[in-house]
């Protein structure tokens, strides 16, 4: 008898080894939170807990050093990503669409979502004080498993219906942009700062 996993699900976790490039975003992000006065007006109309860019900036590298480096070095994160993913980019390359920052208060989450329009999606961690909550990843098959019985506490992570991966400051995750992920609550005492971004196909 062959038992075999198909269909696989990939995810990227690696590190920025630049401390000092982290500790410039933290300085950006945290300026960007208390300056940007549209981003705070978007985020406290959509009960938004903090600040996020999202909705306000996009031209956050042409506006600031430490972003224009961030990306330097998230575009090799994402080109390692897509030759671990065997795309075919028939000569066309993944670029950057989008890139926003999130400074989460305390009790701060985001619910459920795909980023559609894109092809690879991610996040740089940049502060996570203790408390702050995991990424949850939701298995893409989940709405089809209508019969399906619960999985045992201890199966293997390839065949949980939820992933739960924690970050730490300097984390980057990447993953394709359909699969359904949410922000955990945080409970931590301060804020949590993160930056997310999508990478087209062109």
């Amino acid at each position: 008898m062959t038992v075999r996993s198909l269909f696989a699900t990939p995810f990227y976790d690696a590190k920025l080894k630049d401390a000092a490039l982290v500790a410039d975003l933290d300085r950006s992000c945290r300026l960007l939170s208390e300056e940007d006065r549209a981003g705070r007006t978007w985020s406290k109309a959509h009960g938004y807990r903090g600040y996020t860019s999202y909705a306000s900036l996009n031209d956050l590298p042409m506006r600031d050093p430490a972003f224009a480096d961030l990306v330097k070095l998230l575009n090799k994160h994402v080109a390692k990503f897509a030759e671990a993913c065997a795309f075919d980019l028939q000569g066309g390359k993944l670029k950057l669409d989008s890139l926003w920052v999130n400074v989460m208060k305390p009790g701060g989450t985001h619910s459920g979502h795909v980023h559609p329009h894109s092809v690879v999606s991610g996040t740089v961690y940049i502060a996570v004080p203790e408390g702050s909550g995991a990424l949850k990843l939701e298995d893409p098959r989940l709405p089809m498993m209508m019969a399906a019985p619960p999985r045992l506490p201890d199966a293997a992570e390839e065949q949980r219906s939820f992933v739960y991966v924690e970050p730490a400051a300097g984390s980057v995750f990447l993953w394709e942009s359909w699969l359904r992920h949410e922000v955990a609550p945080s409970f931590a005492k301060s804020e949590r700062i993160s930056i997310s971004f999508n990478y087209r196909w062109s």
